[in-house]
């Protein structure tokens, strides 16, 4: 069962099987860009917008049968990035480049508008804030509530992909993956440990909490004293696509998505305990 229409800027999928208290996000894999503003942006880069969280939804699709509810991002980053704070503040200090809330350019530095009179200003940013940002925010809050009325608690998870490396980011490849959880602030030292347990069960290299410690939607949902807890998972893109890392690769994809399957598996024996 979906949740989403034209008027609204996610689409929500709900529990096939006996629903647990997750809140699985994934607000990068919006390709879409709004009608009143498409013909703004230069039209070779958004084609096939390259930051974006490609087929996550495609990896994470198991999820509904475990009883996961879904919230995906229907328009592009470059939109806005909700994964930002609505002040555009920067979430690390460390003198890494990061997009920002209403991206002007790609992580690669290339500019995203086809002129400089197009891109957002004040006014713009505001309206894209009410139009696309704050609904989704909004539609979390308000699944988290439940969730956690029902159950007592909630795990709130935002699952993101990155290429291998980012230049602008940091000069050495990424590892495989990385759990963030703003270190240790946004959910509770048993739920951390039980995650980053079972994903180090795999062939894979995890980090925590570096180079990513959760974004904004990590940091602003997890609330571990009031039974909110939340966790970022970012992975490298080659993990299940093609070295191009734009296109899915189904072969390449097993090993990732049946870690995460066992992971999501122990994090819901670990919740209803």
């Amino acid at each position: 069962m979906q949740e989403g229409t034209k008027s609204l800027p996610y689409k929500i999928s709900y529990p096939k099987g006996k629903k647990t208290n997750i809140l699985l996000s994934i607000p990068h894999c919006g390709t879409a860009f709004p009608e009143e503003i498409i013909n703004h942006y230069n039209p070779s880069k958004i084609i096939k917008p390259d930051d974006t969280d490609w087929y996550l939804e495609k990896l994470y699709d198991f999820a509904n049968e475990l009883g996961i509810t879904v919230i995906e991002a229907i328009y592009s980053r470059w939109v806005i990035d909700l994964n930002r704070t609505p002040k555009n503040q920067n979430l690390y200090d460390d003198g890494r480049i990061i997009t920002s809330l209403c991206p002007v350019t790609d992580f690669k530095g290339e500019r995203l508008y086809s002129s400089m009179n197009h891109e957002p200003k004040k006014d713009e940013v505001q309206r894209r804030l009410h139009k696309y940002y704050e609904p989704y925010h909004v539609k979390i809050d308000s699944i988290l509530e439940e969730l956690r009325n029902e159950f007592g608690s909630v795990l709130f998870w935002d699952a993101h992909s990155i290429r291998r490396n980012v230049g602008t980011i940091q000069k050495d490849d990424f590892p495989d993956l990385i759990l963030g959880n703003n270190d240790g602030k946004t959910a509770s030292s048993e739920i951390i440990e039980n995650a980053l347990n079972s994903l180090k069960e795999s062939n894979l290299s995890v980090k925590h909490n570096h180079p990513f410690k959760g974004g904004f939607l990590t940091r602003s949902k997890g609330a571990p004293e009031k039974n909110i807890h939340a966790l970022q998972l970012e992975m490298s893109k080659d993990l299940y696509m093609c070295n191009n890392e734009m296109d899915y690769d189904e072969s390449k994809s097993i090993e990732i998505k049946n870690t995460l399957i066992k992971t999501f598996k122990n994090l819901i024996q670990l919740l209803n305990e």
